[in-house]
């Protein structure tokens, strides 16, 4: 392992509200190295372990973040006019991905009407924090989370209509959602170019 540090980016750390053992363990982390066996060596330890997740440099599975990859990047350069690229998640991402969740398990869909009593769309607040954490990650964008999102929606829809019977009820709440990560399976669906089989519209009488 080879880290160098130059008076400036000790500066630029301290500034920015980081340290050298943060930049150690990234390193650690990137080098393939288990920090959960730091973190279970003592409670110093597992304290800046659990400060690299505080701060968004790792992943709650200790995988290293945009900002992680960001700062380690930084520790690599020469050049004093370098700085720590920090990426805040914008309110409109959030945004876009709330509205694209269903509210209730209540709707209409190729002229046929479900009835439901589920509130689908809970806990906002928590559900950012939440959607900011897996952005941070890097590993999926807004784009592919709302596109799996979507996805199984609709395909919700499609069946309820050639079933009969109400598929949105069984949607998770928006929380668990994003706790359980249940967009995955989505994605990939998507990734491997699967699409959704319409159902056909609903028979209508015609009054003569």
């Amino acid at each position: 392992m080879n880290i160098k540090v130059t008076p400036y980016h000790f500066e630029q750390l301290l500034k920015d509200g980081f340290t050298l053992d943060m930049v150690f363990l990234l390193k650690l982390i990137e080098e393939e190295f288990d920090i959960k066996t730091l973190a279970e060596g003592g409670p110093k330890t597992d304290m800046l372990c659990q400060t690299l997740r505080r701060k968004g440099l790792v992943s709650e599975q200790f995988k290293i973040t945009i900002l992680g990859k960001n700062l380690l990047d930084f520790m690599n350069t020469r050049a004093k006019t370098s700085k720590i690229v920090k990426k805040t998640q914008t309110f409109a991402e959030f945004e876009r991905w709330w509205a694209a969740f269903p509210g209730t398990d209540i709707f209409t869909h190729k002229g046929k009407s479900f009835s439901g009593g589920r509130t689908l769309r809970v806990y906002r607040d928590e559900c950012q924090v939440k959607l900011d954490i897996i952005l941070a990650e890097g590993e999926y964008t807004i784009d592919q989370l709302i596109a799996a999102l979507e996805y199984e929606v609709s395909q919700k829809k499609e069946t309820s209509v050639s079933t009969g019977t109400n598929r949105l009820t069984y949607m998770q709440g928006s929380l668990t959602y994003l706790n359980q990560r249940s967009f995955q399976n989505y994605i990939e669906l998507i990734n491997q170019g699967f699409v959704i089989k319409e159902s056909p519209e609903p028979f209508k009488s015609t009054d003569i």
